[in-house]
Order: structure tokens, then C-alpha cells, then sequence
């Protein structure tokens, strides 16, 4: 798993050569919102050989098509930032500092896990 903190502001997009930089296993298909949805991070994808599943924004003039059962299974991503949201301390950056923000994340999602293995 990897973390980490963007402005509130900027856009998703911004964050994801700082989630797809680490050395772990290239993704076979990679399942996004629209706020990941452009022509550069759709090349990349595709440069390794991998499926971008990332629904078109309205005003593109180009549509590609998505696999919406495939992009179906973001649910599963969603419904785990509600559980980790579940936690106040997480849901409203009570932290002052990113590095302690981001270790209480890694916290809160080691508890999911060792729940998730418990049941």
C-alpha cells in the first residue's frame, strides 16, 4: 500500500506519479475515478501494458470505451475509505503534521486488515 498527501486543491490526477513511482508490481488493469481521466496517465498506463479503466469525462470530444463491470469493483476501494473515515481523527486531519497523519492512516488500515482476517 502507498500514501501520501497532495494540496486539497489540486486535482487527483497530480498524485498518482507519486503512487505509481514506488517499485510495486505494475497493475494489469488500473480502475479510476474521472478525477484520474487524462491523456497522459492513459499513455502511461498503456506503456506498461496494463488496462486503464477510468470512465470519460462529459466534455471529451474522443470516448473510449470502459468496462463498467470492471469499474464496478472501485466499490470495494470506496467502502474502504468510508470504514477508514469511520475514524474522526482520520475524517477531519486533526493531525498537525503530514507525517503523523499519514502514520495514523497506515494505523487505521492495519485494524481494517486484522479485522477483515478475523472474520
Amino acid at each position: 500500500m502507498r500514501t501520501g498527501i497532495t494540496p486539497g486543491q489540486d486535482s487527483d490526477y497530480t498524485g498518482y506519479d507519486l503512487v505509481m513511482a514506488d517499485n510495486l508490481p505494475q497493475p494489469a488493469v488500473l480502475v479510476a475515478d474521472r478525477g484520474y481521466e487524462s491523456d497522459k496517465i492513459r499513455e502511461d498506463i498503456e506503456s506498461h501494458n496494463a488496462l486503464p479503466m477510468i470512465p470519460m469525462r462529459k466534455n471529451r470530444k474522443v470516448r473510449k470505451a470502459a468496462d463498467m463491470t470492471i469499474h464496478t469493483l472501485r466499490n470495494m476501494v470506496e467502502r474502504c475509505f468510508n470504514k477508514l473515515k469511520n475514524s474522526r481523527r482520520l475524517a477531519t486531519r486533526h493531525d498537525k503534521t503530514a507525517d503523523s497523519f499519514l502514520g495514523f492512516i497506515d494505523l487505521a488500515c492495519i485494524s481494517l486488515w486484522l479485522r477483515h482476517l478475523s472474520t
